[in-house]
């Protein structure tokens, strides 16, 4: 409840017509001060006029009076010196350690603020402020999502960028990693990119030439090898004696079979055909980074190298064991697209901001520009409520605010949070102001 409070005042979502403190004397708020998200006051650095004499210093805010108390603030120094206390409710008179009090001002929040509030913070439907977006001004849509864009293929550079750093600054392996999480769709992104990380190049690059060893060292590192298993399956009996050689001779261990997700999952989407393509990729030496960067924006060229077909043992199955018919041996179109999507313009923007190329910068946005959109529940949920996304670039900003925003509680954050709030203040303060518009409060208020 504080919380709403803090962001009233932040953003003066409160009456504030002639202020008085609690004991009669006229307060002016020149600046309300810095959120501080850290421990201590709310706020620093305000700026507020009592009776004519303007005080800076720090602000802080409490439902009651008496949560001064509470959080022991009394004996906190670090709260000696607040200029001025904001309260929903005055039940106490705050002193300093000195004797002198604090002053106290008692807001009243505008009408309908503390309703959209906690309907934000309730989650009750996918997207919080559903009946809302549709209103919001069209400009102020595509500067938040074109934001959300560049923060999200910001924060996947950021990933990638990091996962070098921890593999020594190794671009090939990282890129390898992260085509391997691709790959898992989700489903089985984590264990595939611990297999990504822990398979090295050095090892299967010396067995680029052979599908066979390559097959073997991905699915025994997998944890997915065991001769126990598949008797009668002479490849996959192969397989595992050519995997226990290839462990001893580079002191390969296998990851646990057990992180593979398997339960309610349609055969296609089972691990074992993501790993094979997975080897097809390492088959010739896995030179994905440099054609990337080659490549840049050329989306045709990008979904030839993320093209992989299967071939012999796995043109027919999905897993080991007896053959399927109608086996379709590539990746559909918008898988193809989904891998383009976070492999290589991540992979393109991090690499340009460490060599400070900005024209690599531009061809990973190219690339999200130029893909069609997503289609998955996140991109329907936003075209129902007023967002349509005509581009990658628009689907990953949508998937950005949804994960980062809606699903964390941010709507504060979110400037369409922000902006239907600011509205509702506007609403209530002015009602004849807003009576032309087409914005309706009924349809999260009712």
């Amino acid at each position: 409840m504080e919380a709403i409070y803090q962001y009233a005042w932040q953003h003066k979502m409160y009456h504030d017509e002639e202020l008085t403190l609690d004991d009669g004397r006229p307060l002016r708020v020149c600046n309300p001060g810095i959120p501080n998200r850290d421990a201590g006051p709310d706020f620093s650095s305000a700026r507020v006029e009592v009776d004519g004499v303007r005080w800076c210093g720090n602000v802080e805010i409490h439902v009651k009076a008496s949560d001064w108390f509470r959080h022991g603030h009394d004996r906190d120094m670090a709260y000696d010196n607040i200029v001025l206390h904001v309260v929903a409710e005055s039940d106490a008179e705050i002193r300093r350690a000195d004797g002198t009090v604090i002053p106290q001002l008692t807001i009243r929040l505008l009408d309908g603020v503390e309703q959209v509030y906690d309907i934000y913070n309730e989650g009750i439907m996918p997207l919080r402020c559903n009946g809302f977006i549709k209103h919001l001004d069209p400009i102020e849509k595509v500067f938040w999502v074109e934001a959300l864009a560049i923060e999200r293929l910001q924060s996947k550079a950021d990933r990638a960028t990091e996962i070098c750093k921890n593999l020594g600054g190794d671009w090939r392996q990282t890129c390898f990693a992260l085509t391997a999480r691709a790959l898992g769709f989700g489903l089985n992104s984590e264990p595939m990119e611990m297999l990504g990380r822990n398979l090295p190049l050095s090892f299967s690059g010396r067995h680029a030439d052979n599908i066979f060893q390559l097959e073997a060292l991905i699915f025994g590192q997998a944890g997915l090898l065991d001769a126990s298993e598949n008797i009668l399956d002479p490849y996959y009996q192969d397989l595992c004696r050519e995997y226990y050689f290839l462990a001893r001779k580079y002191g390969l261990r296998p990851m646990n079979r057990k992180v593979w997700k398997f339960a309610r999952t349609r055969p296609q989407n089972f691990p074992h055909r993501r790993l094979a393509m997975l080897a097809q990729l390492l088959h010739g030496g896995f030179t994905l980074p440099g054609e990337i960067t080659d490549t840049g924006d050329d989306i045709d060229r990008l979904r030839e190298l993320f093209d992989i077909e299967l071939s012999g043992y796995w043109a027919h199955r999905f897993n080991f064991g007896d053959e399927q018919r109608l086996v379709s041996c590539t990746l559909s179109r918008s898988s193809v697209d989904i891998l383009i999507i976070n492999v290589a313009a991540p992979l393109l923007y991090a690499q340009g901001r460490l060599r400070g190329n900005y024209g690599m910068h531009e061809n990973a946005v190219t690339i999200l520009e130029c893909l069609p959109a997503e289609k998955n529940s996140i991109v329907r949920s936003f075209s129902e409520a007023g967002i349509k996304a005509d581009s990658a670039k628009v689907s990953q900003a949508l998937i950005q605010l949804k994960k980062q925003y809606c699903d964390a509680g941010r709507c504060t954050q979110c400037r369409f949070g922000f902006r239907i709030m600011q509205l509702i203040c506007r609403h209530w303060r002015d009602p004849a102001e807003t009576k032309t518009e087409t914005w309706n409060l009924n349809p999260m208020m009712e």
